[in-house]
């Protein structure tokens, strides 16, 4: 521990510039000294800073005890933690290490006024940022001054709007026509509302999309609760531990498939979830349904909604979990299974009933698809997430889907699945004109910046799973790069 003490004076001394400038008659020289003295004094008071090593902070990163760094400064949020807006997860993740490139892509310019109730009068010693990291902070910097954070454009109008009108015409088309492609259509159009609805949850979950932060969570609950018969206290809660552990096994639940898929060998081991707080079994089952993923992977994304239902009761109702704003939550549920059963009992007969359900959970299969997309075929790895390597995490395990401007409004911007996870607070209408940023700042470092064709990220994708289902039909070949073997297998 060291410090600079500067030299400020002593009573002794101030007496005597007080007599020598009384002696010279230069009293007025003399008020114009002793109001510099003590605004100099004030001034240079040195509060003693502690420190403490890199080490010792990684000791503080169980629950009960989660200390933080950002940018030098080291906090406690161990009480905060159950508090904090984007749930626990992220903060008992990157316990222990300095998060600050996290924390800035997380939180608008005011959440750092809460900081100081925190801090815990220790800095961090010998502390670095990587050359990545500053220019990363550059560019977040120059992002603020231009003001693309607040410029949401209408993109939240425009699609509230179309899902309104897509709305009337579902249930126009269900309740006076009488024609069977009518229906059919009706519940493709359904589809296409669910996924435009959940594109404005997930962006009112990232940052506020209204005017006000009660109107934003009114507009969470309505897009999300009401109309999809998701929750967004289960949305939050798996994807901003999606977020801030990107692509790593056993942190991150966007990749715990188990017993449907898995994206690398390594799950063979029957790997811990510390996301789900359980091992994820590979049991004979499991081996088995791995083992022709390739296959039933797009017939399973038609049925992938009825496994979000069933995420979504068993988190409100837990009793273990503390969910924020259950309530409301469970009033949305409730919203949405009185009036799409109604809806749906609205149809002639059970065959098209079936037939209804059944099309407009495939229509919105596309965007599990894509979610799938964006990573399945990325490069993973296993362990916590490092907030020291924030930027480097993200590019490695996210890909970008090519498209024209004109379906930015289909992918819900989220095809710049790498400018979304630097910077979350992004509004999507802004991703597109960053991109060439990133591009660049990605080219710098060497870094990889990876964006396929909605065609060839399928493919990738689909080779990633053949390469694991191979693997699982035989258990003695050691854990490979799957990502290479995928465009190194041959039959």
């Amino acid at each position: 521990m060291s410090m600079a003490v500067p030299h400020v004076m002593c009573e002794s001394e101030t007496e005597r510039t007080v007599e020598e400038f009384d002696n010279h008659g230069h009293s007025f020289v003399f008020i114009i000294i002793i109001i510099k003295i003590n605004i100099r004094f004030k001034i240079m008071q040195v509060v003693e800073k502690k420190y403490m090593t890199p080490e010792e902070l990684k000791e503080h990163n169980k629950p009960g005890d989660l200390w933080i760094s950002i940018q030098g400064k080291v906090y406690n949020v161990t009480d905060w933690a159950k508090d904090h807006p984007g749930g626990d997860v992220p903060i008992t993740n990157l316990a222990g290490q300095d998060v600050t490139d996290a924390f800035i892509a997380y939180h608008p310019g005011t959440a750092w006024q809460y900081l100081d109730k925190f801090f815990t009068g220790y800095h961090l010693k010998d502390f670095n940022v990587s050359e990545v990291s500053k220019d990363y902070r550059k560019l977040w910097v120059e992002f603020v001054k231009m003001g693309l954070f607040e410029k949401k454009e209408h993109v939240t109008l425009y699609t509230l709007s179309s899902v309104v009108v897509m709305f009337a015409i579902v249930i126009y088309g269900v309740l006076s026509c009488t024609s069977v492609w009518a229906h059919l259509g009706s519940a493709l159009l359904l589809g296409l509302l669910w996924m435009q609805s959940t594109y404005v949850g997930h962006d009112s979950g990232h940052y506020e999309v209204m005017s006000s932060r009660q109107y934003n969570k009114f507009a969470q609950i309505l897009c999300g609760n009401c109309l999809t018969g998701i929750s967004i206290a289960w949305w939050k809660w798996t994807h901003n531990a999606h977020h801030i552990a990107c692509n790593s096994l056993d942190y991150d639940p966007d990749l715990q498939h188990i017993p449907v898929f898995a994206v690398s060998s390594r799950f063979f081991s029957s790997m811990k979830s510390y996301f789900y707080g359980r091992y994820l079994k590979f049991d004979a089952l499991s081996r088995f349904l791995v083992s022709y993923q390739h296959w039933t992977f797009y017939p399973v994304l038609c049925f992938a909604r009825i496994n979000l239902y069933l995420q979504t009761f068993l988190l409100l109702f837990s009793r273990q979990r503390n969910v924020p704003d259950r309530a409301y939550n469970i009033t949305g549920i409730l919203v949405f299974w009185t009036w799409f059963p109604l809806l749906v009992s609205c149809l002639p007969n059970w065959p098209e009933r079936v037939m209804f359900v059944v099309a407009s959970m495939a229509a919105c299969s596309i965007q599990h698809l894509q979610f799938c997309l964006n990573h399945f075929a990325a490069n993973v790895y296993v362990g916590p997430p490092s907030g020291n390597d924030w930027f480097e995490k993200q590019t490695s395990g996210t890909l970008d889907i090519s498209c024209s401007s004109w379906m930015d409004w289909f992918f819900g911007g989220l095809q710049f699945q790498l400018e979304h996870h630097l910077f979350p607070r992004l509004p999507r209408a802004q991703l597109r004109k960053v991109s060439p940023l990133v591009i660049d700042l990605c080219k710098k470092h060497n870094l990889p910046y990876r964006s396929l064709s909605f065609f060839e990220a399928n493919l990738w994708t689909l080779k990633t799973l053949r390469t694991a289902a191979l693997q699982a039909r035989d258990h003695t070949i050691p854990p490979q790069n799957l990502l290479w073997e995928a465009f190194h297998t041959h039959g």
